[in-house]
């Protein structure tokens, strides 16, 4: 007797993948990028600081549970998603090749805090130690490499939002700390209760966890409203911001330097006419952008006497920004107090240069992928100083442009006595991207972490004047010659963040540390007892 042997299908349902599961393969990649575009929306010139909740709400979710390749690579995912948007301006009149490879560096270290998140995500209080990482992770790529990269941080997108007091505990760690932390809690939350609606009860632990995670940031920022002060404790300044605007969008505008300096000349001789003639207050002194004298001054007799002209006409203190070109070493990215009798008596070299930007790291491995880079043809050399100026009895901090991005370097200029910030830049060179407006995010941080007024004179993007509470009380117009004129009130008095400096961020990193290590040796501690 014979027997039939029926072949199995090894195709067939039983062992081949379904398209549903297929699906969700993608599921938790497709949700890391949404996650990190969702934190890129939350970010100026859009309103919408919220996002940020449910973007770290998807992160937690993304991550919770994950192994730490996964980790790492679904956090690389979101670190696309969010820099990619983010950065874009930067390859406003180089090409895509700076961009991408900005975005795709920066994002590794967005990796490794999910890599980081994955592995403690597992520990009770997860939330608290998963955003201590994330804040970690931003304090790794504010430093390295080439000084550092802090563009993105968390707290930048929170100018408008609910956390904003927390800048004046903590600066921008305790801020950004308290938006991750909350929307991880939101996460915890929703898992919880959905744990509870499934089995009817919840450990009283993980639920203390969830709560705290939501309720200690909000109730952070609710308590930490009385040091957000606007009051004028040293009287007040009326100031002026010129912005003098360039001849025409791009790289190349500074081979049109004079027109760019004749600009900011000739707003400035307009506002000494409108103060003549009484429709304009007369200012105690007057800040010019950044590169607002892109010819040297001290070499250019006919730049210097355009200057004096112009600053004698208003008859103030003028601070005015140009770039100085010795005759050996490297150039200076230079802000000069012009006095209206004596001319140039006080300079603050920019300390924090931007590399690719005002100089070349590893010139000729750089040219082999961009020749762009030979557009700086001659580096910028960073100074030592920190930069505040007495204008008229006001001592005015100075942080230039890319340097308002970096904690120390606003935080120097209010511990060496600033009782207001100036934050010069210029940013023609990125068109009309989104990248003016995020800057002047920043500064509106700064305003509330430091509780200074804070001043912003662009050469064409948003020139603003900010009051120490964030508020913008006066800005232009992309592209379009002005001069803002505000009183502002004067400040001296410190907030905790500004006298604790790097100790919160320390203490975050400290958090996140002990987090990673007490996930570390629950891993050994399980391989070494399978059963467990």
């Amino acid at each position: 007797m014979s027997a039939t042997i029926t072949p199995v299908d090894a195709s067939g349902p039983e062992t081949a993948p379904t398209s549903a599961a297929r699906l969700r393969r993608f599921t938790r990649p497709g949700a890391a990028l949404l996650s990190g575009f969702l934190l890129y929306l939350s970010f100026p010139p859009r309103p919408l600081w919220w996002l940020a909740l449910p973007a770290f709400a998807l992160l937690g979710w993304t991550l919770r549970g994950r192994r730490l390749r996964a980790g790492f690579g679904l956090g690389y995912l979101a670190g696309l998603g969010f820099l990619l948007p983010l950065l874009v301006w930067t390859g406003e009149e180089v090409g895509a090749g700076p961009w991408l490879a900005l975005a795709a560096v920066e994002a590794l270290f967005v990796a490794a805090a999910g890599l980081g998140i994955a592995a403690v995500s597992r520990l009770p209080w997860w939330p608290f130690f998963a955003a201590g990482v994330w804040i970690l992770a931003e304090g790794a790529r504010a430093r390295v490499p080439f000084g550092g990269f802090p563009w993105g941080k968390v707290a930048f997108g929170q100018a408008d939002g609910v956390f904003l007091p927390l800048a004046a505990v903590g600066g921008t760690p305790v801020l950004g700390f308290a938006v991750a932390l909350c929307g991880f809690g939101l996460y915890e939350a929703c898992r919880r209760f959905r744990a509870y609606r499934t089995t009817g009860t919840v450990p009283r632990g993980p639920l203390a966890a969830a709560g705290l995670a939501v309720l200690v940031p909000v109730t952070g920022a609710l308590a930490a409203l009385p040091l957000v002060d606007d009051s004028a404790e040293d009287g007040t300044a009326t100031v002026a911001a010129v912005q003098g605007n360039v001849p025409r969008l791009g790289l190349d505008f500074n081979a049109q330097r004079r027109e760019v300096l004749n600009n900011h000349v000739a707003r400035t001789r307009e506002l000494a006419q409108a103060v003549k003639d009484g429709r304009e207050p007369q200012p105690d002194f007057v800040l010019w952008p950044e590169n607002s004298s892109d010819i040297d001054p001290y070499a250019n007799a006919d730049a210097a006497d355009a200057i004096d002209g112009a600053v004698k006409a208003i008859g103030v203190p003028t601070v005015v920004g140009a770039v100085v070109t010795p005759q050996t070493g490297k150039l200076r990215n230079t802000l000069i107090q012009w006095d209206p009798e004596r001319g140039p008596v006080a300079t603050y070299d920019k300390r924090h240069v931007q590399p690719f930007g005002e100089y070349i790291p590893m010139r000729p491995f750089v040219r082999i992928f961009n020749s762009n880079v030979d557009r700086v043809s001659r580096d910028f050399g960073a100074g030592t100083k920190v930069g505040v100026f007495d204008l008229a009895g006001t001592k005015v901090g100075l942080a230039t442009c890319y340097e308002a991005a970096f904690d120390w370097a606003v935080r120097d200029t209010v511990t060496h006595g600033a009782q207001l910030i100036s934050v010069p830049s210029n940013n023609a060179t990125f068109g009309r991207s989104e990248m003016t407006y995020q800057q002047l995010a920043m500064s509106r941080v700064r305003a509330v972490e430091h509780s200074r007024s804070v001043v912003v004179p662009v050469t064409s993007g948003v020139s603003a004047i900010i009051r120490p509470d964030g508020e913008i009380v006066s800005q232009t117009k992309i592209f379009t010659p002005d001069v803002l004129v505000e009183k502002v009130p004067l400040r001296s008095s410190q907030t905790p963040a500004t006298r604790l400096g790097t100790l919160p961020e320390a203490l975050l990193a400290v958090l996140a540390v002990a987090g990673l290590g007490w996930a570390g040796a629950r891993a050994v501690r399980a391989r070494r007892t399978p059963a467990a």
